[in-house]
């Protein structure tokens, strides 16, 4: 004889995960819910036993699984602790980054303007790590800037040579240090030279190298080479026509005092004296007070 087609009722118990009655007239059982019939339709029947029917039943017991408190030995596990340690999780706490080498190379490059003094390109470049990008960049030969020490007159507190001027970008006089760009084909002395007459009228004995740098490097090729010139004699000045600037002899101590009030905002200015100051201060035992300061201003 076939069993009913309502013969299969899905329940728990204490014991068990899944039973499933293959016939039954009904069941009763004390330990846990009453079996129904469950096909549509069939009303329910009295409680009764199993007295003359064949059950069938599939038991799935409930599976658990200690954790041994003993560490994974295998190298499947030592990959696997690997793999969440800090360093793989966060790159950043790694000591090891991947170093960056080689040039950048332009695709093309097109010029979106030309002036006196420098000159604007527009670049599609690829860059080192594979970067693609656009970059404006502007064009300049670079400038020479001079820092012109009196160390005869006081030794002391030696004087350093400022000018002062007015600059347009700025829109205000600006104390700095002699500068001028560089002319094609010129060499750094001749041009620290020339620039030194022109501004000042001084002229120095003794020339050296004292710094070189990027003045912006975002957008700007221009770079910055600072000369040390000492052995000073005072000449006549030969400013370009639309220069107008003042001269002054300054001692060290007050020009670290005005560095310090934030009264000289040139970078050029500010890289030069405190350079030179790193690298000869021990010399010069008079400071001067530096009251003030630029955070208070």
């Amino acid at each position: 004889m076939s069993p009913p087609a309502d013969r299969c009722t899905e329940f728990r118990t204490g014991a068990f995960n899944r039973v499933k009655a293959s016939r039954f007239s009904d069941v009763e059982d004390n330990s846990g819910p009453s079996l129904r019939r469950g096909a549509p339709g069939n009303p329910p029947g009295p409680l009764c036993s199993f007295s003359s029917e064949v059950v069938y039943l599939t038991l799935m017991a409930r599976k658990t699984t200690k954790l041994s408190s003993r560490p994974h030995s295998s190298a499947a596990s030592r990959r696997r602790a690997a793999s969440l340690s800090p360093e793989k999780s966060n790159p950043s706490a790694s000591s090891k980054t991947r170093k960056l080498t080689g040039q950048g190379r332009a695709i093309t490059s097109t010029t979106v303007f030309a002036g006196r003094t420098f000159w604007v390109t527009k670049d599609e470049v690829i860059e080192p790590g594979g970067v693609q990008a656009t970059r404006e960049v502007i064009r300049h030969n670079g400038s020479v800037v001079v820092l012109a020490v009196d160390r005869e007159t006081n030794p002391k507190d030696p004087g350093i040579l400022l000018i002062r001027q007015y600059r347009h970008a700025a829109g205000k006089f600006l104390l700095e240090l002699p500068a001028g760009r560089i002319e094609p084909g010129e060499k750094l002395i001749p041009a620290g030279k020339r620039e030194l007459i022109e501004e000042t009228g001084y002229r120095a004995q003794r020339w050296s190298r004292h710094a070189n740098y990027y003045a912006s490097p975002g957008f700007l090729t221009e770079t910055m080479t600072i000369l040390l010139a000492e052995g000073l004699t005072l000449g006549k000045a030969e400013p370009e026509e639309d220069e107008k600037i003042e001269v002054r002899m300054t001692p060290l101590s007050k020009v670290l005092r005005m560095i310090h009030a934030g009264k000289i905002e040139d970078g050029k200015t500010l890289i030069g004296v405190l350079l030179f100051l790193s690298l000869h201060g021990a010399k010069f035992p008079v400071r001067g007070k530096t009251s003030g300061s630029f955070a208070s201003r």
